[in-house]
């Protein structure tokens, strides 16, 4: 070995893991509306055309995103939005918790209702969003993400414990599920696998434009152009260390 290939093997990017393919059902558990579209549209667009079976759980109906939006309508909004979002990328199952936005608690509440949906669409692979304190460096991350993001690793061992929620069995006759394999982190600053986002790309962007009133009162960017270049940017960003295709990256938990 010579010494500037030592050199250029040095300076190489850790390589990205591809994502596991030996699943067929998938659930996305997420604290808003928006969340998955900004996250990892592209990975479940691509799984949904292989056939594979994806279902959106979302914490809040984002009634607290729209300062100029009261709540009250507000939620409903967002909520015919997120499931016009998600049919884009073949997502005809979503559902919600009804925890409120913006103050969502870590806790066994929100373990529980999670935990409940787990044993009821009996997934192999579980997504969610990034869970830690920011989203890498100093952009810090919200609570709910936070909060949500625990709750969903912390529910994938739940949904498997006959003994912890029990009243899931005797209320819901919700039979404990231990089928989970991996919990999925998606906008993870750590990254340890990926998904190729090449023919999902242009129906994440579409998925995210339908989140269109959330869009057009964050930016005055005109909100096609916002997306594309947003989820564009991300996806270039990790294909260096995803043999140069573009990518959406998942920092992945096995079970």
């Amino acid at each position: 070995m010579t010494e500037s290939q030592t050199a250029a093997e040095a300076a190489a990017p850790d390589q990205l893991t591809p994502m596991p393919e030996d699943w067929q059902r998938a659930l996305a558990v997420v604290a808003h509306p928006d969340d998955l579209e900004y996250g990892c549209a592209a990975a479940i667009a691509g799984w949904t055309d292989a056939g594979r079976d994806v279902a959106y759980l979302l914490a809040t109906r984002g009634e607290a995103g729209i300062d100029t939006i009261d709540p009250a309508t507000c939620g409903p909004l967002r909520e015919r939005e997120q499931r016009a979002s998600a049919a884009v990328v073949g997502v005809g199952t979503v559902e919600f918790l009804d925890h409120r936005d913006g103050v969502v608690e870590y806790g066994t509440a929100l373990r529980r209702d999670i935990a409940a949906a787990i044993r009821r669409h009996r997934p192999e692979l579980v997504i969610t969003l990034n869970h830690r304190d920011t989203w890498g460096g100093v952009a810090w991350n919200t609570p709910d993400h936070v909060a949500v993001g625990r709750a969903t690793l912390d529910a994938a061992a739940d949904a498997g414990n006959r003994w912890i929620f029990p009243e899931l069995i005797d209320e819901q006759g919700l039979q404990p599920w231990n089928g989970v394999r991996w919990v999925a982190v998606a906008g993870s600053s750590t990254p340890t696998h990926a998904a190729d986002a090449s023919a999902g790309l242009d129906r994440s962007v579409a998925s995210l434009l339908e989140h269109r009133t959330y869009i057009e009162a964050l930016t005055d960017e005109d909100p096609e152009k916002y997306c594309r270049t947003f989820l564009t940017g991300n996806a270039q960003a990790l294909a260096p260390r995803f043999g140069g295709k573009p990518a959406v990256g998942f920092e992945v938990f096995s079970r």
